[in-house]
């Protein structure tokens, strides 16, 4: 209370001077803007009510009365707050109406503009007020309140707050605007409701309200949201036929679009906002294109919105074009995207790795391995290095060919250029081994790969001991090491791969034991028949 205490020590000493006859300077208006900008909890952020005491002294207002009759609505106010503030047992109502207040519009504005008040006695205070004292439902009152509900959003209030605005709207014509629907519109976006969004919209023209660009951009960010994009892209129309409408709207809807996988919707508003002469944000544009060449039927879009890239925005477009070009080879379109990287060399962005890479590994796919290889010598000529998965498929180009001299000169090249290979360059040289029934050559290449911070795992293992246990194969002794060396790293071994080294090695014991049986006759055999020959001798 010291604001009351300072203006009745304020008051008292200009009755004092009055009573001596002595023409007091009049108090400045900042005393009391202090008091209103400082006090938002129980004075109006409206200037046009600040208290003026040098006009009311000409008007003849006794200025102790003006205080006391101020900090009267201090005390009334601050009472109200303590009631809509407090978890009460008794019906709000009945404890409102035993206060004895006076409530008129600027009090209602005071009482709503206080923060940290729950929503729902917001409401009931203002139907409780209107209809106890008969107030005139005003915009200044009804914006106030929908502003109050900024800071303390529940799903429940908003809605109650939303059947009021409606009321209000049905019953006093010309109340409402277009700032206060678009207030409610904002938080149901906040809250993801894009179905409620899309009433208050509709509810415009019944109000007499025109709505302008928030009012669509409210609703598109709305039902994006809850994933209601089929009902959101026709008021992206609308929203570009609006007035004012800055770019960074178009560039949020978009990238709405495009986060929902809505891409060629996306796609389509770009369209749009061109031929409007609206243009968004490069990074949106870079987005939408990267967007687009997630789907194999929107690759070609993208495209041909790299056509629209000049200058030092086409000289730093990296991840676009890059993009593009992933998404050519993905569709096995090699001959677009070595078209896109020519116009790269000559005019920019400079082609990195990664543009390379994608290339040549779709060109290794189509079984161009010539061709293949000379991109790579254009890379490494431009001062670039393939990646190790480029490697990967060159190796698995030559194993497939049988021709292993090769694909271990690649896996040579591979290690002085990377100092970690991943398993899967290893794997293709050992499976190319064990085709080649070389068991002993990928056993080894299986142990070389911890050399090179590869560590086999499980499905490694796996793998190399099924082709160990094959007809061809039939080494158990080798399989059953590489299953100890898998217990002491604590990798699993599959059930299945345990009963098939076991069940090779009694077949290979049994075989053994016929086999030493086999011998074990012949040598009988031969020996009754030498005993034969010397009793014959004898004889």
């Amino acid at each position: 209370m010291w604001r009351s205490n300072y203006l009745i020590k304020y008051s008292k000493q200009v009755a004092h001077l009055i009573r001596n006859q002595v023409q007091p300077k009049p108090p400045s208006l900042l005393h009391f803007s202090i008091f209103h900008s400082q006090s938002p909890r129980f004075f109006s952020n409206d200037q046009n009510q600040i208290l003026d005491v040098s006009n009311r002294e000409r008007k003849g207002f006794n200025i102790e009365e003006s205080v006391e009759r101020d900090e009267q609505v201090v005390d009334e106010v601050e009472r109200v707050l303590s009631v809509l503030q407090s978890s009460l047992d008794r019906p709000l109502v009945a404890i409102l109406n035993k206060l004895g207040v006076t409530i008129n519009e600027e009090f209602m504005v005071r009482v709503i503009e206080t923060p940290l008040v729950p929503g729902d006695s917001l409401i009931r205070f203002y139907k409780w007020g209107l209809k106890k004292y008969k107030l005139k439902t005003s915009t200044r009152v009804v914006g106030s309140l929908v502003r109050a509900f900024r800071t303390c959003i529940r799903k429940k209030d908003v809605y109650a707050l939303w059947d009021l605005v409606n009321e209000i709207g049905e019953n006093d014509v010309g109340v409402l605007s277009t700032r206060i629907l678009n207030e409610v519109m904002s938080l149901f976006w906040k809250l993801g409701q894009g179905e409620a969004a899309l009433e208050v919209l509709n509810k415009f023209e019944d109000f007499i309200c025109e709505p302008n660009v928030d009012s669509y951009y409210l609703t598109i960010e709305a039902l994006c949201r809850r994933s209601i994009y089929d009902r959101a892209l026709p008021f992206c129309e609308r929203m570009l036929n609006a007035r004012d409408l800055p770019d960074s709207k178009i560039g949020s809807t978009i990238s709405s679009f495009c986060i929902g996988n809505k891409a060629k919707d996306a796609h389509l508003v770009y369209l749009m906002a061109k031929e409007k002469n609206k243009c968004p944000p490069q990074t949106v544009v870079n987005f939408l294109i990267c967007s687009l060449c997630k789907e194999d039927d929107t690759v070609k879009l993208a495209l041909e919105l790299l056509n629209d890239f000049s200058g030092n925005v086409r000289k730093y477009a990296m991840k676009p074009f890059s993009c593009v070009i992933g998404g050519l080879c993905r569709i096995k379109d090699i001959e677009e995207a070595k078209k896109v990287l020519s116009k790269m060399i000559d005019e920019g962005p400079s082609p990195g790795s990664a543009v390379f890479n994608s290339i040549i590994n779709g060109l290794l796919k189509a079984g161009d391995l010539d061709e293949a290889m000379g991109l790579l010598k254009v890379m490494e000529s431009r001062g670039l290095r393939p990646n190790v998965s480029t490697y990967s498929v060159l190796m698995s180009d030559f194993v497939k060919g049988g021709q292993m001299g090769e694909a271990r000169s690649f896996l040579s090249e591979a290690k002085k250029k990377h100092a970690k290979l991943c398993p899967v360059t290893f794997h293709i040289l050992a499976r190319g081994y064990c085709k080649l029934e070389e068991f002993d050559k990928a056993v080894e290449l299986l142990i070389e790969m911890q050399d090179y911070g590869v560590y086999p795992n499980a499905e490694e293992y796996n793998k190399m001991i099924q082709s160990l246990c094959t007809p061809k194969g039939l080494d158990w002794r080798t399989a059953d090491k590489l299953f100890e060396n898998m217990e002491e790293k604590g990798l699993y071994l599959s059930a299945m791969n345990q009963h098939l080294i076991k069940t090779i090695k009694r077949w290979e014991e049994v075989r053994a034991k016929r086999k030493e049986m086999r011998r074990i006759k012949r040598w009988e055999k031969e020996q009754a028949k030498k005993i034969k020959m010397g009793r014959r001798g004898c004889a």
